[in-house]
């Protein structure tokens, strides 16, 4: 009978305090890009995270769907072999904050990006704000739009060298046309830790607009004198943000 006390206190005690929060490392990323972009947008980004020993995977979303682009998500994040941070830009927001529930995200990093709640409509949410000059720069073709090269070069990737910006309009994603109309129907910033990233200088999204959302998250929030594009003219400061994420959400999960 003495060699079950031990064993049988270790389970009365489990019992007690219920099921116990992983406290292994985050190794994993997983990075979203947003409208008008593809997943080469996070290169400078994924060489120091990788430089600094984790495992990162870019999603291809097609763009063509909000439940597309969350599916793409979810395969992504099907493959990690643990708990993963789960980042997105822009229009990939929407995307992480329907598909930030999975059990494996530990943490959600929004750059620059949307964040609506759940059943919101974001674009009237969007109309409290003054609109970004980018938006008069649509172009629509076949039920898709993207946007022209001048307000692609000025308003979406405004503090980029030049030659880079017209390398990354020609390889930038066409949206469907009724793609930010879509509704999330989960709010996964409202249970998963949450960072938030503010850029200054953006022409895409209102800056007001984006410190709104992580006001409303109650995310750790950092501001950037940046264009929309971020993690291409900061890669340093968003790296690093996303490093802090992985080093202190399985704490705040806890």
């Amino acid at each position: 009978m003495k060699k079950l006390a031990i064993p049988l206190l270790v389970l009365s005690l489990g019992a007690a305090l219920g099921p116990v929060a992983h406290a292994e490392p985050i190794r994993n990323v997983v990075l979203v890009h947003g409208a008008y972009a593809d997943g080469s947008c996070w290169t400078d980004v994924i060489e120091r995270l990788q430089r600094a020993g984790m495992h990162v995977t870019a999603v291809q979303n097609p763009l063509s769907s909000l439940a597309d682009d969350v599916e793409a998500t979810r395969r992504i994040l099907a493959l990690q072999d643990g708990p993963t941070i789960l980042v997105a830009h822009s229009w990939g927001g929407a995307v992480i904050s329907e598909a930030g529930t999975d059990p494996k995200v530990a943490g959600l990093v929004y750059v620059a990006a949307r964040a609506p709640d759940a059943g919101e409509d974001f674009a009237a949410l969007a109309k409290r704000f003054p609109t970004p000059p980018a938006s008069a720069g649509l172009v629509r073709s076949g039920g898709f739009a993207q946007l022209g090269e001048q307000a692609f070069l000025r308003d979406f990737a405004g503090d980029l060298p030049v030659a880079r910006a017209k390398a990354l309009y020609a390889v930038q994603g066409r949206v469907a046309e009724g793609l930010f109309s879509a509704r999330t129907t989960q709010a996964a910033w409202k249970v998963k830790p949450t960072w938030y990233q503010v850029s200054r200088d953006d022409r895409t999204i209102n800056p007001d607009l984006q410190r709104f959302l992580a006001q409303r998250m109650k995310a750790h929030t950092v501001e950037l004198p940046s264009s929309h594009l971020s993690m291409i003219s900061h890669p340093d400061a968003i790296a690093d943000l996303i490093l802090q994420a992985a080093n202190t959400a399985p704490a705040e999960a806890r």
